[in-house]
């Protein structure tokens, strides 16, 4: 086709120029003139075409040179598409490899938590085997309620519920309280008062302490991820404090969850506190360094050691709010506290403030307590007039994890023995 267009404008460039040439020579311009005129014609006519065909050439290379980096633009962009999602992906495997060495050493803690309590569960078993029959009731009952502590923790029937922490007099959810509660295979909560009066005389109650805190610790990991505004109390012992095997791998599972450190804080009996050894109060530190704060609860005295409270990291101190309102009594016509009787007791609050230690007035039951507790200028309340403990779903306990299947249940023979 190209080939036919160039025998056609060739031809059309040959008459062109005889004709040129022909009116030329009509005219009396002669032969010469004539075939000047042919030539040049013929010249211009070739030249003005291979300027023509040059511009168009020109044109399309150009056309296509700019496809070429439309194309190229486009490719860049897909090379920078696959490059994020690449990264996204190596991102990714890193998380899930991290996440993967986290939940194997959390498995391992599970394990050597629930095979200490395994081992003390065995010694109890045996204890129960060699226990005469005769007037076994305790005996039996108490075997029994071992067994439903054990499929309790072995088939991570182990829920957390929440009490909210209220500013005041707002009354914003700043705050939560977390109960840890067992369930036996009928759904019924199993009370730590009720546990608690067979694996004390056992010397259980730090093994389950310590099993117990870890999977409130793992809960409120996963709940921290949906919103790390609210902070959560999570009661600890000070046997796990003081426990040498369960507390340095509870450090470490803390140490690789610092972003915790702002979700989560850890309370302590006032009791428990001031009968604290220089083991606890060195782990309490190392808490502290990883920026973990402290509470102090079942406050009885009001008469506090501030200073040890500050050098301590306690942050809140938890009051009842009738016992706090039986403290009031009226001296030389000043409302003081009859264990700080020389300080107005509009004044406790703004004194515990000056040490970083905010009040929390607890078991609030009544409107009447919370305008006395306002007029203490304490900025914050619990208790079931602001809301009771409720659990949290399933789904988040389940996604926290299940311990190991490494508890295993009564022999039978053991269990007939101690049923007699």
């Amino acid at each position: 086709m190209r080939r036919l267009t160039l025998a056609l404008l060739c031809a059309t460039y040959l008459c062109l120029s005889l004709i040129v040439a022909l009116t030329l020579w009509r005219n009396g311009g002669g032969w010469g003139a004539g075939v000047a005129a042919l030539v040049g014609g013929l010249g211009l006519c070739f030249a003005f075409h291979g300027l023509i065909a040059r511009a168009l050439e020109s044109g399309q290379i150009k056309g296509e040179i700019d496809a070429v980096r439309e194309a190229h633009k486009i490719l860049l962009d897909q090379v920078e598409r696959l490059d994020a999602r690449l990264s996204q992906v190596a991102q990714s495997v890193e998380v899930d490899q991290h996440r993967s060495e986290e939940l194997s050493d959390e498995v391992h803690m599970l394990e050597s938590l629930v095979a200490r309590m395994q081992q003390r569960l065995d010694e109890q078993g045996e204890i129960a085997l060699t226990a005469p029959v005769r007037g076994a009731a305790e005996p039996r009952r108490s075997a029994g309620l071992f067994e439903v502590v054990r499929e309790a923790l072995a088939e991570n029937r182990v829920d957390l519920y929440l009490q909210p922490v209220v500013a005041l007099p707002q009354r914003k959810t700043v705050f939560y309280e977390s109960f840890s509660r067992l369930r036996d295979a009928t759904g019924r909560v199993i009370m730590p008062a009720e546990y608690l009066s067979v694996a004390e005389p056992a010397g259980l109650v730090t093994a389950i302490d310590n099993l117990l805190l870890f999977r409130c610790v793992q809960i409120v990991r996963r709940l921290a991820k949906q919103d790390r505004r609210i902070g959560i109390f999570c009661n600890i012992s000070m046997a796990s404090l003081a426990d040498e095997t369960f507390f340095p791998q509870f450090l470490d599972l803390l140490s690789a969850n610092r972003d915790l450190a702002g979700a989560l804080i850890f309370e302590i009996g006032q009791t428990a506190f001031d009968a604290r050894g220089s083991v606890e109060a060195r782990n309490m530190g190392k808490l502290a360094e990883l920026g973990f704060r402290f509470s102090l609860d079942k406050v009885t005295d009001l008469d506090l050691d501030l200073q040890d409270l500050t050098r301590a990291d306690v942050k809140f101190v938890k009051i009842g709010a009738q016992g706090l309102l039986d403290e009031l009594t009226e001296i030389d016509g000043r409302l003081v506290l009859k264990s700080l009787p020389d300080l107005a007791a509009e004044d406790f609050a703004q004194l515990t403030r000056r040490y970083g230690i905010e009040l929390i007035a607890e078991k609030v039951e009544s409107e009447r307590q919370v305008v006395d507790i306002l007029e203490l200028d304490i900025g914050f309340g619990q208790g079931h007039l602001f809301g009771e403990p409720r659990a949290i779903k399933d789904q988040v306990l389940a996604e926290a994890g299940a311990p190991p299947s490494v508890v295993r249940p009564f022999p039978q023979v053991q269990r007939r023995a101690a049923f007699g």
